[in-house]
């Protein structure tokens, strides 16, 4: 289901626990098992569960609760804008509804290249930085205006 590779690297996030508390590594697994398959299928939750010796569900409450987790297949790139209020009075709303238009899809869409999926997302904690978008959860984008925003677009439609 997993590489070695994603299967050794989850076996050292279960190392920093106790023998009898490796469903600790819960969500660094289903993250490292996303990074592999790029979203979460079922099987995959089911397979990350049992690997760390704990009911599918409770793998699945983890993997549905928090929203880095794809429970379906996304585009390459997953932009993801904050849309809590501090980003919003900040312009975050305005940066979603230019994201909507340059993209051609809504929330919870991907374009039909598949390059592209469109997410909305609660406070990534820069408040200060807004407003904010997450590329792939993993790389934030902070001060974001249309200009910036172009300019992300074109850099990553060339990969």
């Amino acid at each position: 289901m997993l590489s070695q590779e994603s299967l050794q690297q989850i076996d050292r996030e279960i190392a920093k626990y106790p023998p009898e508390q490796k469903q600790s590594a819960v969500m660094a697994a289903l993250r490292i098992a996303q990074v592999e398959k790029g979203w979460l299928a079922n099987e995959t939750i089911e397979f990350v569960a049992s690997y760390l010796g704990m009911p599918a569900i409770a793998a699945y409450e983890v993997a549905s609760f928090y929203n880095m987790y794809d429970l379906e297949p996304v585009g390459r790139h997953k932009i993801t804008v904050c849309t809590n209020l501090p980003c919003a009075l900040s312009g975050g709303m305005h940066v979603a509804e230019y994201l909507k238009e340059k993209l051609g899809i809504d929330f919870n869409e991907t374009t039909a290249d598949g390059k592209f999926t469109l997410k909305e997302g609660e406070c990534m904690g820069a408040c200060g930085d807004a407003p904010v978008l997450l590329h792939n959860n993993h790389h934030m984008c902070s001060w974001m205006t249309r200009e910036k925003i172009d300019q992300m677009l074109a850099e990553l439609d060339g990969k």
